[in-house]
C-alpha cells in the first residue's frame, strides 16, 4: 500500500473483504450506512462495496462525521509507515504532530519548525491526509483520552487535561463525537469487556503510578536484534535489561518518565511511569519510533528478498526492525563516544558523563538512576575530563556546542540530507558516524554503512563485494530499505547486539 491508495477503491474493497491486517493504518474504511469507520481487518461482516468509502487517516474519518468502530478500534492500529520512510514536508509534519508539537505550540509552532507558512502546512496536509493539523492533533487527543479512560481510574477532569484538551467540555464533546459514548460509559464498557476494574494511575500521596499499555505492530516482528541492540549498548543508569524488559529513562516536554518494553507475540507490552501525564502521547510516540513499530515489514522484506544473497537471511528470521532512539541529540553524542572503540568502552564513556552531568531520577522498580544529560548540560564540561584522544574531544565538544546553541538541530522534523551535510562539515565526522546517526537517530530507512567493520565482514562471508564502493553499488538494488539490510547483515555475526538477552 502506498500514499494515496485510499483512492484505489477496488484494491481497498479487496483488503476489507479479505480482512487483510497488513492494510491497517494505511487506509480506513468508512461505512456510509452506519456512519462508522473501521480497520480493513475489522472482524464484522464486510459491508457492501457501494456502502464503503475510504480515507487516509482516522482524523479525516472523524472530520467527515464518522465514529470509530467499537469492535476493531481503528484509532489504535499501527501508524502509517509513510511517515517513517519519507522526509518530505508532510512526513515531517506528521512526526511533529505525533510528538505533540501542535498541542504545545499550536499550528504556528508547527509551521515555524518546518519553515513554512501555516497556510502551506494546512494545504499540504489536507491534500494528502484529508485533515489539517488541528484535526490530526484532535484525533490524537481523542485516542490518548480513550487510553486513559479505559486503563486507569483517573478522574475525568485529570484525563481531559492529560490528553491535551483545553476544557472538560471539549473533552466530553470530542469523546462522544468520536466514540459515540460519553467518557463514563466508555470506561464502564471497557471494564465489562476485560472483567477488571480500571487501574489507579496515582496513589493518594500523588506519587505517579504506572500505566500498562499494549503497543501494536505489523507482523512479523523479530525482536532479537531490536532488543538485543538496545540491551547490549545500554548506558548504565539510563538503560537496563531487567526481567525480560528493556527499561530506560525519558526526557519529556513536561517532565521525565521511565518506560519498560517487553516483546510479546502480537504486541509490545509497555509499562510507563510519568512525572506528568500530559507527556503520555509523546512518550508513546517516541517508544514506537525507537522500536520502529510503524514499519511495513512485508514491503521491506519483499524488496530485500529479491537479492539471492539476502533471501536466506530474511527467510530464516523475517521482520527485523531498525533499533532507533527516543532522543536524537543523545544518540549523536553516544555515536561520537563510540567512534573507534568497543561497545563496552562506549558504554563506559557514556556512563561517566551520565554520573557527572545527568539529572537524577528515582526508580522504585529497578536500577535506573539518571536521565542522559542534555547538550546544554554538557556544553560547559572540561574537555580534559574526557578520557579519549584529543581529536575526538574536539569532535565531542564541537557537536555539543552546536546542539546546545541551536545551530545544529536533530529531531523528528530534521531534513535528512540537509542534516547529513551539516554533520559532515563538523570536525571528526566521517561517513560512518553520519550514516549511523541517519539510520538510528533521524530514522532514514535507506541509511547505509558500507565502511562498518561488521558489514564488511558479513559481506565477505556471504560473497558480496567487501570494498565500500563496490558494496554500495551492489546495495543500490536494496533501496529504499538499506538500513534494514544492515540489520540482516549484522545478524550474521555472533555479537550480543543480535540476540535477545536471556
Amino acid at each position: 500500500m502506498r500514499n494515496g491508495m485510499h483512492t484505489d477503491v477496488e484494491r481497498c474493497v479487496r483488503a476489507v473483504q479479505s480482512k487483510d491486517a497488513r492494510f491497517d493504518g494505511w487506509v480506513y474504511t468508512a461505512v456510509l450506512t452506519t456512519r462508522i469507520y473501521c480497520r480493513p481487518s475489522c472482524p464484522v461482516v464486510p459491508p457492501k462495496p457501494e456502502n464503503m468509502t475510504f480515507y487516509p487517516s482516522a482524523a479525516a474519518c472523524q472530520q467527515a462525521g464518522f465514529r470509530a468502530c467499537k469492535r476493531c478500534r481503528p484509532d489504535t492500529s499501527p501508524g502509517s509507515p509513510e511517515w517513517n520512510q519519507r522526509a518530505d514536508l508532510v512526513a515531517r509534519a506528521m512526526r511533529l504532530v505525533a510528538d505533540g508539537v501542535v498541542d504545545r505550540e499550536g499550528v504556528p509552532g508547527l509551521a515555524r519548525r518546518l519553515g513554512y507558512s501555516t497556510r502551506q502546512i494546512e494545504r499540504h496536509l489536507l491534500a494528502e491526509l484529508g485533515a489539517g493539523p488541528l484535526a490530526l492533533a484532535r484525533a490524537q487527543r481523542a485516542q490518548t483520552a480513550r487510553l486513559l479512560i479505559e486503563t486507569t481510574a483517573l478522574p475525568m477532569a485529570e484525563i481531559a487535561f492529560a490528553a491535551g484538551f483545553a476544557s472538560i467540555r471539549t473533552f466530553n464533546d470530542t469523546v462522544r463525537e468520536v466514540y459515540a459514548l460519553p467518557p463514563s460509559d466508555l470506561r464502564e464498557r471497557a471494564a465489562k469487556r476485560s472483567g477488571n476494574p480500571p487501574v489507579p494511575a496515582a496513589d493518594s500521596s500523588g506519587t505517579p503510578g504506572v500505566l500498562a499499555l499494549r503497543l501494536p505492530f505489523r507482523a512479523p516482528l523479530n525482536p532479537d536484534n531490536l532488543f538485543g541492540h538496545l540491551a547490549a549498548t545500554a548506558v548504565p543508569g539510563v538503560e537496563e535489561w531487567r526481567d525480560g524488559a528493556y527499561r530506560r529513562t525519558l526526557r519529556l516536554p513536561y517532565g521525565h518518565g521511565i518506560v519498560g518494553l517487553t516483546p510479546a507475540p502480537d504486541h509490545i507490552a509497555c509499562r510507563l511511569t510519568l512525572s506528568d501525564l500530559r507527556d503520555l502521547p509523546v512518550a508513546i510516540s517516541r517508544c514506537r519510533r525507537m522500536l520502529d513499530l510503524d514499519a511495513d515489514p512485508v514491503a521491506v522484506d519483499d524488496q530485500l528478498r529479491t537479492d539471492p544473497v539476502l533471501a536466506p537471511l530474511i527467510d530464516k528470521a523475517p521482520g527485523r526492525r531498525v533499533p532507533r532512539t527516543v532522543d536524537e541529540a543523545e544518540f549523536a553524542v553516544r555515536a561520537v563516544l563510540g567512534q573507534q572503540v568497543s561497545t563496552a568502552a562506549a558504554r563506559t564513556h557514556a556512563a561517566r558523563l551520565v554520573t557527572a552531568h545527568g539529572e537524577s531520577v528515582d526508580d522504585p522498580e529497578g536500577g535506573l538512576t539518571h536521565i542522559f544529560p542534555s547538550p546544554e548540560a554538557l556544553a560547559d564540561l572540561d574537555p580534559e575530563s574526557l578520557a579519549m584522544p584529543r581529536t575526538r574531544r574536539t569532535t565531542f565538544t564541537t557537536l555539543v556546542r552546536h546542539l546546545a546553541d541551536g545551530t545544529l538541530h536533530l529531531g523528528v522534523d530534521s531534513d535528512w540530507e540537509e542534516t547529513r551535510a551539516q554533520l559532515l562539515a563538523l570536525p571528526g565526522f566521517g561517513p560512518w558516524t553520519v550514516d549511523v546517526i541517519g539510520m538510528r537517530a533521524l530514522g532514514d530507512p535507506d541509511a547505509f554503512l558500507p565502511t562498518d567493520l561488521g558489514i564488511r565482514r558479513a559481506a565477505q562471508e556471504l560473497g558480496l563485494p567487501s570494498t565500500p564502493a563496490a558494496l554500495t553499488a551492489r546495495a543500490a538494488a536494496w533501496r529504499p530499505w538499506r538500513a534494514y539490510a544492515v540489520q540482516y547483515l549484522w545478524a550474521t555475526d555472533s555479537h550480543p547486539i543480535n540476540f535477545l538477552p536471556v
